[in-house]
């Protein structure tokens, strides 16, 4: 390091580099350059996601002498984690250690984000079309000495004559390009109309020589966790292309409350979410046009949905308000905006649609999900539920509709389980315990082979066997209780150590060893705790709206969202996560929210039934009902402390369990003595 120059760190395998003031925290320095390293406290130094190494020696190459001595002092804070947690002697936090000279940085690969299996794919539905947009092919009237009017005039009046479009606007730029664009194909031109509501002016946005064939719009899920784009064609309704990338914003904090505690701590910290995420967005629409073959000038109408703090964030609002009761939203209704606006780089006259949210905790994404589900136009009851870390719950049927919103946490998504990461190549997804031996089996993402299989360590080499991902998680821990390993309270029975080497003494609690390799992967009692906190939360949510609906089933039930679509209903049911109901009524929608996305872009219709339903559905906040407590407690069992599942138990040899004094349940059946 040159006398008077900042240190220079550089961050591999990202390659990015910049100088930084000693003192600055690394986190802060990858997060500048845009380099991902995972912050599921928000830096508080607690989770130990932001763990990273410094490499030792002379980098030629890069102008750069590293060593671990330019990092400051294992601090407290490290020590503290390391102690409770366990941090590897070459590891330090990144949240905690600061700069002191030349660094060059490794993320482990264990904490890469870029080895993320985005799952948030388009359905295929048919849509039927009804488009805010139209391509106007249409030949205007040359002009005439004894004629005097305006090109502009005349294009309106063969717009009138061909069209039926009356009453027309025109965006401000296209008198400056009007008889240019006239002249180049002989008087024949293709106008791009947009109007969204009926009652609104129709607008002419874009003019064209000659006939232009195609016109394409973005529909776009901005999840907190991924973000999933999908081009389509206006003219066809078809997507011809889709692309997926991990939302940037996680670097600020894997949580939403997190990114909103990182707004409010740094002055300039909403502008720096709003623009990472924008930056996102238009790297996915390059990935789409190239992938089509499109000009992203083509591009004319665009839609989004997110939930309320990504929507807030997305539209460069302040989301503070969001932290804290009474959760109050800038804006609920539906946003029209021109593209430019929000810097995204499509045609310059292109305009955007966001979904309205139905309350401070369920957002656009929700609306969306309804729109593409239909809760609202269903004669039996359904509960729509889109899992993740802020579960958002809608339920009803034609004539009743209402939603809230649960806090379950990231731990379904990995983030609070010890061997948890998210769904890429190599991590668990499927598990099955064997009742008598209780040694497991289990399939990876990458290969469709299981673990006792020929062939699967050939194949499970590609990726090494790197952790468990939600889908695994529900699983195991369903199938440790199926196999009795834990009670109905969730507690692993230490006692069958003597049957079983994976049940291992883990301090005053026992832990279950799923996997045995250059990682080791365990099920600890803490990891257990942390998906009934979940999901039990969940269920809460649940039951609250049944409880305001007065009603003790459900009939359907969906589960949305990117990991909602890879959950085994069998094994939701077994956990508690929703209701008891018939297995044949609970499906996996996939991304719900991206398809209600698709049809407000392709079907205006939509877009007037979804602002309509919002208004009607009722929205409760469940920190603020008394019975959510009750029902949270009684939600911590397996699959719940109080409640029957009697369908459930049709399909799964449920373990004959003591709920609690005076009840037992056997397969569904309940014996209840009650003390008054």
């Amino acid at each position: 390091m040159n006398k008077g120059q900042d240190p220079l760190v550089l961050f591999m395998p990202a390659g990015k580099r910049g100088r930084f003031p000693v003192g600055t925290p690394v986190l802060d320095a990858a997060r500048e350059l845009g380099v991902y390293v995972e912050s599921v406290c928000g830096g508080r130094g607690i989770c130990g996601r932001c763990q990273i190494t410094v490499a030792e020696g002379s980098f030629a190459k890069h102008g750069i002498t590293s060593s671990v001595e330019n990092l400051s002092e294992f601090s407290s804070t490290e020590a503290r984690f390391k102690s409770k947690r366990g941090l590897p002697d070459d590891r330090r936090l990144s949240c905690s250690a600061t700069i002191q000279g030349d660094l060059v940085v490794d993320i482990p690969a264990d904490a890469a984000v870029n080895r993320q299996t985005i799952r948030k794919a388009d359905d295929g539905r048919e849509i039927p079309r009804n488009p805010a947009l139209h391509c106007c092919y249409v030949t205007v009237e040359q002009p005439d000495m004894h004629k005097p009017l305006g090109d502009l005039d005349r294009l309106a009046k063969a717009l009138e004559a061909e069209w039926g479009w009356t009453d027309l606007k025109f965006d401000p730029h296209l008198p400056a390009t009007v008889q240019q664009t006239l002249r180049k194909r002989n008087w024949e031109v293709t106008a791009i109309i947009h109007q969204d509501e009926e009652t609104a002016r129709p607008t002419l946005i874009g003019l064209y020589p000659g006939l232009l064939n195609e016109a394409f719009g973005i529909a776009c899920d901005i999840g907190s966790t991924t973000i999933a784009l999908h081009l389509v064609s206006i003219l066809s309704g078809l997507t011809i292309a889709s692309a997926g990338a991990p939302n940037p914003q996680i670097r600020y904090g894997e949580d939403l409350m997190s990114r909103v505690s990182y707004v409010m701590m740094n002055p300039e910290g909403r502008e720096g979410m709003t623009r990472a995420v924008r930056e996102a967005l238009n790297n996915l629409i390059t990935e789409v046009c190239d992938q089509a073959g499109v000009n992203r000038t083509h591009i004319f109408d665009l839609v989004f949905v997110g939930n309320p703090i990504m929507h807030h964030l997305f539209l460069g609002i302040d989301p503070t308000e969001l932290g804290g009761a009474p959760f109050a939203l800038a804006v609920s209704g539906a946003v029209h905006a021109p593209a430019s606006s929000l810097d995204l780089d499509v045609n310059d006259d292109a305009r955007v649609y966001v979904l309205p949210c139905i309350a401070g905790h369920v957002g656009a994404d929700a609306a969306a999900a309804t729109l593409s589900e239909g809760p609202h136009r269903q004669d039996d009851i359904m509960l729509l539920v889109d899992v993740g870390t802020n579960a958002e719950i809608v339920l009803g049927n034609k004539d009743r509709v209402v939603a809230a919103s649960s806090p379950t946490g990231p731990a379904f998504e990995g983030a609070e389980i010890s061997c948890g990461q998210r769904a890429a190549p190599g991590a668990i997804e499927r598990v099955r315990i064997d009742p008598v031996t209780l040694e497991p089996k289990f399939r990876i993402i990458g290969t469709d082979k299981w673990s006792d299989e020929l062939g699967f360590e050939e194949e499970a080499t590609k990726f090494g066997i790197t952790g468990v991902c939600g889908s695994g998680i529900i699983e195991v821990v369903a199938e440790m209780f199926l196999a009795g390993i834990i009670s109905q309270d969730g507690v692993i029975d230490g006692s069958l150590a003597a049957k079983s080497d994976r049940i291992v003494a883990d301090g005053r609690t026992y832990s279950y060893v799923l996997w045995r390799g250059d990682q080791q992967l365990v099920v600890t009692q803490n990891d257990i705790r942390a998906i009934q906190l979940a999901k039990a939360a969940l269920y809460a949510g649940v039951r609250l709206l049944m409880d305001r609906l007065g009603i003790n089933s459900v009939d359907k039930i969906r589960l949305a969202g990117a990991f909602g679509s890879f959950i085994d209903p069998k094994y939701a049911m077994v956990l508690g996560l929703v209701p008891d109901c018939e297995l044949e009524n609970i499906k996996s929608v996939g991304n719900a929210a991206g398809a209600g996305a698709k049809m407000a872009l392709l079907n205006r219709t939509y877009r007037r039934e979804i602002e309509e339903t919002v208004r009607k559905i009722e929205k409760i906040e469940t920190a603020l009902e008394k019975s959510f407590q009750e029902h949270f407690v009684n939600a911590m069992a397996f699959p719940n402390k109080v409640e029957p599942f009697p369908k459930l138990a049709t399909f799964v040899d449920l373990p004959k369990v003591k709920v609690s004094a005076g009840i037992d349940q056997d397969n569904g059946r309940r014996r209840r003595r009650r003390v008054r």
